[in-house]
């Protein structure tokens, strides 16, 4: 039996650019458009195994230093988000979070992924 995809996939970023997020997208798939920009938000689309993915970028959320990276598709390079979030780390060479479970009933939404410098750690963090 194969692992679920979830929906989407979302990592938040600790003290990145936008232009390093853009460069690390880039490698991720074969091209990167920009659709939208608005003030801290950017809208993006990558097109990746010959897939559209719609991500968005949105600046300064959880506090001045974080970045959320949302994947708006089932379809990414990556299974889940602990997966995507190890490519980012070592790509970015920056603290990535993302979500330990899912968003399902029952799920913790205060546990989180805690990943640098090739440390992985299981973590409360409380975004509200």
């Amino acid at each position: 039996m194969s692992e679920q995809r979830p929906p989407d996939i979302e990592i938040y970023v600790k003290s990145c650019s936008v232009n390093q997020l853009e460069q690390w997208l880039e490698s991720c798939g074969s091209s990167l458009q920009p659709n939208l920009s608005q003030g801290a938000a950017h809208e993006y689309k990558l097109t990746t195994n010959q897939v559209d993915i719609t991500v968005l970028i949105h600046e300064k959320v959880a506090g001045k230093a974080w970045t959320s990276v949302w994947f708006k598709s089932d379809k990414t390079p990556w299974m889940n988000d602990l997966e995507c979030a190890r490519q980012a780390t070592a790509a970015l060479n920056t603290q990535i979070r993302c979500i330990a479970g899912g968003w399902s009933e029952g799920d913790d939404p205060d546990e989180w992924w805690k990943l640098e410098k090739g440390e992985e750690e299981l973590i409360k963090w409380l975004t509200n």
